[in-house]
């Protein structure tokens, strides 16, 4: 009985995390779009900007998905596949890391 109340619980924190994650990422071009609404950027920018940062700024790793978005492609469009991509990939590296501290899982 144990058993089944920790996976019940398990599955239904999965599902209610789920909802959430994905509620964000589906808002997550109404989020691109108040941001250009409001004139927001990121205060690390006006922090480079002011001590002369970004002159001497050198690019070695290209982002995956620079800025949120995909070069070419709608802006919201763009936020949401970056949502969706960067949602995955902690998902993943989350249940990857986590994987080793399941106690149920059998030693190897």
């Amino acid at each position: 009985m144990a058993d089944r109340t920790s996976t019940i619980d398990r599955r239904r924190l999965f599902r209610r995390g789920s909802a959430v994650v994905g509620g964000l990422v589906v808002l997550s071009p109404a989020f691109a779009w108040a941001a250009g609404r409001v004139g927001y950027t990121e205060p690390l920018e006006h922090a480079a900007e002011a001590t002369g940062a970004t002159a001497h700024a050198v690019t070695t790793l290209p982002g995956i998905l620079p800025d949120y978005g995909i070069p070419g492609v709608d802006p919201y469009v763009g936020t949401l596949v970056s949502g969706v991509v960067g949602a995955a990939l902690v998902l993943a590296i989350g249940w990857l890391a986590g994987r080793p501290l399941d106690p149920d899982r059998e030693p190897r």
